[in-house]
C-alpha cells in the first residue's frame, strides 16, 4: 500500500497519489473513485491533492500515462530476449498478463477509459497504447511470416487482436474469481492454443 504522500518532494507525491489510483482500482469500481477517496485513502485534504493535479482527468492522465510507460517498457525488454517471433510473441504476452496481475487496478483502469464515451485526455491515453501495442503483435506476427514460424495466410491485424482479447478475457475472469493470480495460472495454456491457431504446421 502506498504511503500517505505527506511530507513528500511533489515528485514522489505525484507518483504516490498515481499508486494510490491503482490501488482503489484494484479494490472496485474506477467510475466510483473520486478525489476525496483519493485525498482520504491519503489521509490528504482535497486542497492538498488538487495542488499537484488541478482535476480528476489530470490525475487520470498521469495514471494512464504511468501504465502506458511500465507496460510497453516491460513487454520490449522481454520481446527483445527472445530468439524467435513467436517466442517475442509470447513474451509480449507474459508481459502483459504479470504487468495485470501485479497492478490489478490498470486492466479496471483501461477497460473503463475505453469504454468512455466522449473525447478526454486519459481516454486518447489509453487508445495509444492499446495502438502502439497492437502494432507492435503486428510486426512480430509478420516477421515470424516471413521467418516461416507462422503461416502466410494469418491476418497480423486480426492475430494481434486475438491476442489482445485474450489477455483481456483472463484479466475479467481474475476479476471476477477475486485473484489477480488466476491470469498466471492460465496464461501459459492460453498462449499455447493460440499459438496452435498460427503456427506453420510442421514446423520443428
Amino acid at each position: 500500500m502506498p504511503g500517505n504522500g505527506k511530507h513528500l518532494p511533489a515528485g514522489e507525491r505525484r507518483a504516490v497519489i498515481v499508486e494510490t489510483v491503482l490501488e482503489l482500482a484494484a479494490e472496485g469500481n474506477p467510475s466510483e473513485i473520486t478525489t476525496a477517496s483519493i485525498a482520504e485513502r491519503m489521509s490528504l485534504t482535497q486542497g492538498a491533492l488538487f495542488r499537484h493535479f488541478p482535476s480528476k482527468d489530470a490525475v487520470w492522465s498521469a495514471v494512464m500515462e504511468w501504465v502506458a510507460e511500465r507496460l510497453l517498457l516491460r513487454v520490449e525488454r522481454m520481446v527483445e530476449e527472445a530468439s524467435t517471433p513467436l517466442a517475442a510473441l509470447e513474451a509480449a504476452f507474459i508481459a502483459n498478463i504479470r504487468f495485470a496481475a501485479e497492478y490489478p487496478g490498470a486492466p479496471r483502469l483501461l477497460f473503463g477509459e475505453l469504454q468512455r464515451t466522449g473525447e478526454s485526455v486519459p481516454r486518447d491515453i489509453a487508445r495509444a497504447l492499446m495502438k502502439r501495442y497492437s502494432e507492435r503483435l503486428r510486426a512480430l506476427v509478420e516477421e515470424g511470416k516471413e521467418r516461416g514460424e507462422i503461416r502466410r495466410d494469418v491476418s497480423s491485424e486480426e492475430a494481434a487482436h486475438l491476442l489482445i482479447g485474450v489477455v483481456q478475457g483472463l484479466a475479467i475472469q481474475s476479476l471476477l474469481a477475486g485473484d489477480a493470480q488466476t491470469m498466471l495460472r492460465h496464461a501459459p495454456e492460453s498462449f499455447s492454443i493460440f499459438k496452435r491457431g498460427i503456427e506453420e504446421p510442421g514446423r520443428l
